[in-house]
């Protein structure tokens, strides 16, 4: 050994701080990144939730048709003291506001005055597709006899205004997206006057 003595190369004091320091930055940004990743994930979910809901609410929700008469206009027109004979003309409507089509069974309409069956039609089936309206033409022959023994009907005649009702039920099935299926009625109930003196109908109206 020579008579120098030794010493060792003196070490940065701060070296291992900095490495600890450096060490957790890392751990900072990796932390920082799962909560990203862990936001993103949540925004996702949240957002098809809202989706399916969405879709749930809208899209894949069955709606009851409506089922209406939507006009009508009298062809001929007999009356007298004691009988009562007419036949009209009556476009039909069923609209369907769901997303899939509703094809529905042959029906028949009813027509009253007051509580009596003055006349009846055939409805056929057929299918409204989906969110559109199917218009169609039926002709119903309304009769009534022996009128004297209905002082109503006859007050009716002679003063040339006749209430009318017409009612009718058409049942049929929805289908949706080709797999989600429900049977579904519509009821039809609908007021209106007939004017034997100008042989109009006014003041339609369906519930």
């Amino acid at each position: 050994m020579t008579g120098k003595d030794y010493h060792p190369a003196e070490t940065n004091g701060y070296t291992r701080s900095d490495h600890e320091a450096g060490s957790h930055h890392t751990k900072e940004l990796k932390r920082k990144k799962r909560m990203k990743i862990l936001l993103y994930v949540v925004i996702f979910a949240v957002f098809q939730t809202a989706v399916v809901t969405l879709f749930a609410l809208t899209i894949m929700k069955f709606r009851t048709p409506k089922f209406r008469v939507t006009s009508a206009g009298i062809e001929t027109l007999n009356s007298s003291t004691s009988s009562f004979n007419a036949t009209m003309g009556v476009e039909l409507s069923v609209k369907n506001t769901n997303f899939g089509h509703f094809r529905y069974r042959d029906t028949t309409i009813d027509f009253y005055h007051g509580e009596i069956m003055v006349g009846q039609a055939s409805v056929p089936r057929g299918r409204a597709k989906w969110r559109s309206t199917r218009r169609f033409d039926v002709i119903v022959d309304l009769s009534a006899n022996n009128i004297a023994s209905n002082s109503q009907l006859a007050n009716d005649i002679r003063d040339g205004v006749l209430p009318l009702r017409a009612q009718s039920r058409v049942r049929g099935r929805i289908t949706i997206m080709f797999i989600m299926k429900k049977n579904k009625s519509a009821n039809l109930n609908c007021n209106m006057m007939l004017l034997t003196q100008t042989r109009q109908i006014q003041n339609l109206v369906c519930n």
